[in-house]
């Protein structure tokens, strides 16, 4: 069958379409993404103003038109913390529904880590081991553990790249005492979660998904997209670590020059740099290997495992 997932996330709003069942991997058949930065569109009251929710109508419209054209069967919408931690969410999700029918599930921070992990159990299977799974959102950190497909812990952070960006730097580029502020704030509170994980033991592989890990592994030397999924790839805490302080000296349009940085992305980049160099350093990581897939994957995997069990 093929089935659409449309990810309300912080930063886009994604429509993936793929050819799909049981048992199968699911092989994309079309992509539509508009960019509309939920995180940066909260007012002072932390709510998602008039406008933003405007656009955010008219973007699921153009989604759903387009799952129509593509031939989805069935699409499966969800939101993520943007939408989550909005003070009018409510109002928000009734008024989506009002206008395009669309009943968006809005996931929690575990359910986010969770069905992240899902998809990297799935793509790097069982020969993996104990696998610890990092995801950089527009919104938020997840960080999962297990050897199982459901991890044994997981937990959601407020350490976003998009949320960051504009509650800390607003400076293009930023001031060198922002980006102090926010390395210290990044660092404490990862450390209040390494704990929970370490008492785990030590994993077997790490693994990295997001935009914004990729974008980071693509100026680090990792292949191009265009060279395919099935290419490895890897980011080096070492690597990582010379280039924060030669993002935090780049403008905006600098950053967005480097190979595999899109426009839309730049100016959010360091602060999902120090994140990632954060939390490779406070869990004792040396490298992670990029993984194609993510949470859309994961909600795709989870709904036809529910079409199995039936």
């Amino acid at each position: 069958m093929r089935l659409g997932v449309l990810d309300v996330g912080s930063n886009t709003v994604h429509l993936l379409v793929v050819d799909a069942h049981p048992g199968a991997c699911p092989l994309p058949a079309h992509s539509h993404k508009a960019e509309l930065r939920l995180a940066q569109l909260l007012d002072d009251d932390g709510a998602i103003g008039p406008h933003g929710v405007d656009r955010l109508v008219s973007v699921i419209k153009e989604a759903l038109q387009a799952a129509e054209d593509k031939g989805a069967e069935e699409v499966l919408p969800f939101a993520t913390s943007a939408v989550r931690e909005a003070r009018n969410a409510d109002d928000v999700l009734d008024r989506v529904r009002a206008e395009t029918g669309v009943e968006l599930q809005v996931l929690t921070g575990s359910e986010e880590a969770r069905l992240t992990f899902l998809a990297a159990r799935r793509w790097f299977g069982w020969s993996a081991g104990k696998l610890l799974v990092l995801d950089i959102g527009g919104g938020s950190l997840e960080v999962a553990y297990g050897i199982d497909e459901e991890p044994d812990a997981a937990a959601s952070l407020p350490l976003g790249a998009g949320r960051l960006t504009a509650g800390w730097l607003p400076g293009d580029p930023p001031d060198p005492e922002d980006v102090r502020s926010l390395r210290r704030h990044v660092r404490t509170e990862i450390a209040r979660t390494v704990g929970e994980f370490s008492r785990l033991g030590t994993p077997d592989h790490v693994v990295a998904t997001s935009k914004t890990f990729k974008q980071l592994a693509r100026i680090a030397g990792a292949a191009r997209s265009a060279e395919g999924l099935y290419v490895q790839r890897e980011l080096k805490r070492e690597s990582l670590e010379g280039w924060v302080p030669r993002l935090a000296a780049m403008t905006e349009q600098e950053r967005a020059e480097l190979p595999g940085v899109s426009e839309g992305r730049a100016g959010q980049l360091l602060a999902g740099a120090l994140v990632a160099e954060a939390a490779m350093d406070l869990f004792g990581v040396e490298r992670v290997e990029i993984c194609p897939w993510a949470l859309r994957e994961g909600v795709i995997l989870r709904r036809l495992d529910h079409m199995e069990s039936l």
